[in-house]
């Protein structure tokens, strides 16, 4: 398979998978009495009718992208990082004690620590399920679960009893400093436009992510193992070290989408009474990408859309938020079914044949 067929293959399916689903989320507008065209427009509209719509659309794309790198990483040597979800919070919650907890310090000091307070706390977290899996291999999804349960009511504890704000009765830790706080790009406009630098360091991770799995050494264990953990150890790779690395990356990656939360939306820790979702959001992100970390930022962003987009539908065609939730499971799903759905994109076999001609060189 030539390198042009790889890159064709890779998108052909998560391509076919988006227009499918947004067919028959048109299907199911029509069926149920609602014009699919008024919806969708909607959709586009509330994600980026205006300089509002398409901020708030790129703050709910920032913590996907994490999230979505978080769950790849860990795929990539085997692993099922389900997990991400309570390492967000601990991320959250390590950035916000050191944002105000150390108010005072220089910015050139404050801000990388307050990012690198939330990367560590979540890789700590991970590493958990990650040291159970390498050296017992025991599931890492039943213990990462499990850590999600202890992240959430840990983190209700603290934001309720020792790091509650003392000039409130409301469950949230005091406000990071202001050296502490990622700069938004239009505040000076107006407080509603949340957009900040964050946007920027997740996209910085999505390339440095790719440049870890695929030019480096670690990064090279860590897929072969994914692929093959015994023929990896017959190689003389040491495979626990690498799902260990592995996840211990991926729990940073996500404990650095709540340090950015924090730093960037919400300047304090937040009782989370339930689960936000971006950790199980991502995983769904990791998929359509195809573990992909250049891949994720696109399909981040798609996510991101419909989110945003699925809030304004009901609000301005009728048509229930829910409908989204069935695009987005369609589309998991036809992913997910890569080798059923291939043999249903018609002529697949002569367009990839006409994408390569002349390109037998590259074999």
């Amino acid at each position: 398979m030539t390198k042009n067929n790889k890159w064709w293959s890779g998108i052909a399916v998560p391509l076919a998978a988006i227009l499918v689903g947004l067919v028959i989320g048109g299907v199911l507008m029509f069926i149920t009495g609602n014009n699919p065209f008024a919806g969708y427009g909607a959709l586009l509209s509330g994600s980026f009718g205006s300089g509002i719509d398409f901020s708030e659309t790129l703050v709910y794309v920032n913590p996907l992208i994490f999230a979505g790198l978080s769950i790849a990483v860990a795929y990539r040597a085997g692993l099922f990082n389900i997990g991400a979800e309570g390492q967000i919070i601990v991320g959250m919650l390590a950035s916000a004690f050191v944002g105000y907890q150390f108010a005072g310090l220089p910015r050139l000091l404050h801000l990388p620590l307050t990012l690198g307070a939330g990367m560590l706390a979540g890789a700590l977290w991970a590493s958990v399920p990650g040291y159970l899996k390498a050296k017992f291999g025991v599931h890492e999804v039943v213990n990462s679960i499990m850590m999600n349960y202890i992240a959430l009511h840990l983190s209700h504890y603290l934001v309720t009893g020792p790091l509650q704000d003392p000039n409130t009765t409301l469950p949230y830790s005091p406000d990071i400093a202001q050296n502490a706080r990622l700069w938004r790009f239009l505040s000076g406009i107006g407080s509603e436009y949340r957009v900040n630098t964050g946007i920027f360091i997740a996209i910085l991770a999505a390339f440095v992510v790719y440049w870890l799995l695929y030019k480096t050494t670690i990064g090279y264990e860590i897929r072969a193992v994914g692929f093959n953990a015994d023929a990896s150890r017959y190689a003389g790779m040491n495979t626990s070290r690498a799902m260990a690395t592995a996840m211990l990356i991926s729990g940073a990656l996500a404990g650095l989408a709540g340090a950015v939360q924090v730093m960037g939306i919400q300047y304090k820790f937040l009782d989370i009474f339930a689960f936000e979702g971006w950790g199980f959001d991502g995983i769904a992100v990791a998929l359509v990408a195809k573990n992909n970390p250049i891949g994720i930022l696109g399909s981040a962003f798609l996510f991101g859309v419909l989110h945003r987009g699925s809030q304004t539908m009901q609000a301005l065609a009728g048509v229930p938020k829910e409908t989204i939730g069935i695009v987005q499971a369609l589309i998991i799903f036809i992913v997910a079914a890569e080798g059923l759905v291939k043999g249903w994109i018609p002529g697949l076999d002569k367009i990839k044949a006409l994408f390569n001609r002349g390109k037998e060189a590259d074999v």
